[in-house]
């Protein structure tokens, strides 16, 4: 995989920690705007990448590129996910893929006409915690109840109280509770259970925007809540309840830390199976060997998870009265 790197915020800084410990990565370059050259230049030099830019399209037009990370503020996803693949790019792309429905049907269009990889990085799906739950839940028998709760007072919520517009809680730049925290939660019930019957979302919403509430999915025999808040705190966790015992994962929903089996009549057992500490190293693990084995059908199943969940958080913030974009 050689890489071109979109942004240098929090999520791209944190992938760089780790990309020299994923196999296969080659960082060819990172985009930025003009205005930011200088933080760019020092995470060249930090992380040995190759070349910067500040001009996407002479980004694009680099013949050693072949996959492009996107991790932009999330209104932007769209249009630069777009041009990477029309430039025949690979694409692999932050979470929310995007802020509505017909964007990412357009994304996906357009990779399979290309025959190009298109991912969502989203971690949870990718860590071994999680897969070991899901190959745990049928000792809990009939599943009743899930809970996930991720609500973290944002550092931002002062300043969107006091006036000020900020893309972390504005409707035009895909923010809100729900598909900036919240949709970690979705992630995860939507991959264990996939679509549900039915989905409401009772929000606190402030100037347009959602910034905290409960997300209700239906599953008929089985109900599940994320619970998700910019405006308030609590201890991050996710329950699952089943005829004959519960999961409890500890913390936050995509970093899967460990969890713990609790069968009726049984000591509780803790599992912790991941492979790496860091949240980032396994979905990378898996981007790479996607994109080298050109692995067209992992990439539709990952896309189909994807477009769930994103159907999911549609639903929701229709429910709700949010309109984003």
């Amino acid at each position: 995989m050689k890489l071109a790197i979109l942004g240098s915020g929090m999520m791209v800084r944190d992938f760089l920690s780790i990309a020299a410990e994923v196999p296969g990565i080659r960082l060819r370059s990172i985009f930025g705007l003009e205005a930011v050259r200088g933080e760019l230049d020092a995470l060249q030099a930090q992380h040995a990448i190759e070349a910067v830019h500040t001009d996407y399209d002479a980004c694009l037009a680099d013949p050693e590129v072949d996959t492009v990370y996107v991790g932009l503020p999330n209104r932007l996803h769209f249009e630069f996910a777009l041009r990477a693949l029309q430039a025949g790019k690979h694409v692999i792309c932050e979470k929310p893929f995007t802020v509505s429905l017909a964007e990412f049907d357009q994304l996906r269009a357009e990779a399979e006409t290309r025959g190009l990889v298109l991912v969502e990085a989203i971690t949870t799906q990718y860590l071994a915690n999680y897969r070991a739950i899901k190959q745990r839940l049928p000792q809990l028998g009939q599943l009743k109840l899930i809970e996930s709760n991720y609500s973290q007072y944002s550092s931002r919520f002062d300043a969107f109280r006091r006036g000020e517009v900020l893309p972390a809680f504005d409707p035009k730049m895909g923010g809100g509770a729900l598909m900036d925290i919240g949709i970690y939660n979705v992630h995860l019930i939507v991959g264990l259970l996939g679509r549900p019957q039915a989905v409401a979302y009772s929000a606190n919403i402030e100037r347009g925007i959602d910034t905290s509430g409960l997300l209700v999915l239906d599953y008929g025999t089985c109900k599940a809540v994320s619970v998700g808040a910019k405006d308030c705190r609590s201890a991050p966790h996710s329950n699952i309840q089943g005829e004959l015992g519960s999961i409890l994962l500890q913390g936050h929903p995509n970093l899967c830390e460990r969890f713990t089996v609790s069968l009726h009549g049984q000591d509780p057992e803790d599992v912790d199976a991941k492979v790496h500490p860091h949240r980032m190293v396994e979905e990378f693990m898996a981007f790479e060997a996607m994109i080298a084995n050109n692995d067209l059908a992992e990439r539709d199943a990952r896309l189909e998870h994807t477009r769930a969940v994103l159907e999911v958080v549609t639903e929701g913030l229709s429910d709700a009265g949010v309109t984003l974009g």
